[in-house]
């Protein structure tokens, strides 16, 4: 079964196709896979969250993350990635992001999935709506020109901590 590398879908996200799509293209001598998940935790401002909405633009996120991968492939030239982001209503503890990164060597697979979290947060067109007791509110995301190179450096910088 192929999968594919970049999936943006209002159905619920499965590890296992994340898995079976890192390995379709892996060189055998991938020495590590590094697998993120985000999900819908139930408190954030110290108020309690009820629920999730992600609202996002399919193709451009889609584009976005391939841009990503490139770039991880620029700073981690053998690690390969793969992103799977959901949509539509989550509720907590619900999985909204899953990334795998691969790579011959551990260190270069963290920081490729790493990456591209702090990459999706700034360029990927998908905006979170958090709803909690009391009220909602958008979450701020997304805001970085993709070929701003202080963003994109900054993202870096994160992955290597």
């Amino acid at each position: 079964m192929t999968v594919s590398s970049f999936v943006v879908t209002h159905h619920p996200l499965s590890v296992d196709d994340v898995i079976a799509s890192i390995g379709d293209s892996t060189k055998p001598a991938a020495g590590a896979i590094a697998l993120f998940l985000g999900q819908v935790r139930s408190e954030n401002m110290s108020k309690h969250v009820m629920h999730l909405e992600y609202e996002g633009f399919e193709p451009l996120a889609i584009k976005a993350f391939r841009r990503i991968a490139n770039e991880a492939r620029e700073s981690w030239g053998d690690a390969r990635l793969v992103i799977h982001h959901r949509l539509g209503t989550l509720e907590v503890s619900e999985t909204s992001v899953v990334i795998a990164a691969t790579s011959p060597h551990r260190a270069e697979a963290f920081a490729t999935c790493r990456y591209a979290i702090e990459r999706i947060k700034q360029i990927a067109p998908i905006w979170k709506h958090e709803f909690f007791e009391g009220g909602d509110v958008w979450v701020e995301g997304a805001t970085a020109d993709p070929d701003d190179q202080e963003a994109r450096e900054h993202a870096y910088r994160q992955a290597c901590i």
